[in-house]
């Protein structure tokens, strides 16, 4: 159930084509006995983390998004099945449910990504995780397939405004949230935060 969920909960963020070899897997990163999963395409990245029961020795691997989604299809879910995975220099091979699967690695040094995040920022926002996904849907009725347009988020003391404009229309909603920080005006590609949201399983989420 584990290993699915994280699948399920990164593999949205890696990179459709073959132009960085390297983006189109995830890094599964064995330290201090914990399971991180990584993936990123270039604009956004996902990490999830999971503690290990037993004590494991370190180890990163870049393995194939294909071999994730397809492993991903086919385990049960189930809260008590286990799933065994073996890595030699190469491959990687996952056992489950009397299925063995196994696959080669993407070869090459993974992207640092800790140089990457920062924990400075200057604006928190805990928001109800439906409430902002169902807006963003709505704001993306109003974009036309293949169109560019971002959805521009103003957040103040008095809430968060959603804001879209496009031919076909536009939208302005206003959203309670709890505010920390400094008032900002930012703008996003609305399917990034779509895939985002769609994965995070709690009701109340935070941003920075």
């Amino acid at each position: 159930f584990t290993l699915k969920e994280m699948i399920r909960q990164t593999i949205f963020s890696i990179a459709v084509n073959e132009n960085n070899r390297l983006m189109t897997g995830e890094l599964f990163e064995i330290k201090d006995n914990c399971l991180k999963i990584v993936s990123l395409d270039g604009h956004r990245i996902s990490i999830r983390k999971m503690p290990l029961k037993k004590e494991y020795s370190d180890r990163k691997i870049v393995v194939p998004g294909k071999t994730l989604s397809e492993i991903s299809k086919i385990l049960s879910g189930e809260i008590d099945d286990q799933v065994s995975i073996y890595f030699t220099k190469n491959h990687i091979l996952f056992e489950f449910d009397q299925t063995m699967v196994v696959s080669r690695l993407i070869e090459g040094e993974y992207f640092r990504i800790d140089q990457m995040l920062s924990s400075d920022y200057e604006t928190k926002v805990k928001i109800n995780k439906r409430e902002f996904l169902d807006c963003i849907d709505r704001a993306t009725l109003f974009v036309k397939e293949g169109d560019k347009k971002p959805i521009i988020i103003t957040i103040d003391d008095t809430g968060m405004q959603l804001n879209i404009n496009s031919q076909m229309g536009s939208m302005n909603e206003e959203i309670d949230i709890d505010k920390e920080g400094k008032d900002i005006m930012i703008g996003f590609n609305p399917k990034f935060l779509i895939d985002a949201l769609k994965v995070i399983d709690d009701e109340e989420i935070s941003i920075y």
